[in-house]
């Protein structure tokens, strides 16, 4: 096993930088607004969660979208590692956003969100408004939806931050990603 990496408590300032003890602003409208499309637009992002049989992290990608109500959902295999990890434990970090073909993807903005997985039962009544939202959203999803290790999954947000950018970086509430 290698050796673990000494991470400095305290870098070094950047030459000519002025440090901050928190360089994570509150949220203001504009990061508001910017996170809020990130989400609206999105069809797919990136889950962080811990397998249950290494407890390492496990990161995967998953196709998002609303439901008929709003809210954050995703149709998943009960096959796969992240859903078998958020059945042992519903915590994930999750990864969002949209980069473009051109440029640095690091200037490109992305929200990170602190979510909590909460399956639906197929016989819930929400189901079926539910997938076929699903279906109008993810149309080649029609190929596996009602397949019987597939269902759906609501993420309730719990907390976010936003990286709108180069030096704009921003915490979000649950709240803060509502549309007003």
């Amino acid at each position: 096993m290698p050796a673990p990496i000494d991470i400095p408590k305290d870098p070094l300032p950047l030459s000519g930088a002025v440090q901050r003890a928190d360089p994570v602003q509150d949220a203001d409208q504009e990061s508001r607004d910017l996170a809020r499309r990130l989400l609206a637009e999105s069809l797919f992002a990136a889950i962080g969660t811990i397998d249950p049989a290494t407890g390492f992290p496990h990161v995967s990608r998953i196709a998002i979208g609303p439901g008929p109500a709003g809210g954050l959902w995703s149709l998943v295999s009960g096959l796969s590692v992240h859903a078998r990890a958020l059945a042992a434990d519903p915590r994930a970090g999750m990864l969002i956003g949209i980069p473009g073909s051109k440029g640095d993807p690091l200037t490109h903005p992305r929200l990170s969100l602190q979510v909590e997985a909460r399956p639906l039962d197929r016989m819930d009544p929400r189901h079926p408004s539910l997938r076929d939202r699903w279906l109008a959203d993810h149309p080649k999803s029609k190929l596996y939806i009602d397949l019987g290790d597939f269902y759906f999954i609501e993420f309730h947000i719990l907390a976010a931050q936003l990286n709108g950018g180069f030096a704009r970086s921003y915490r979000l509430t649950a709240a803060d990603l509502l549309q007003s």
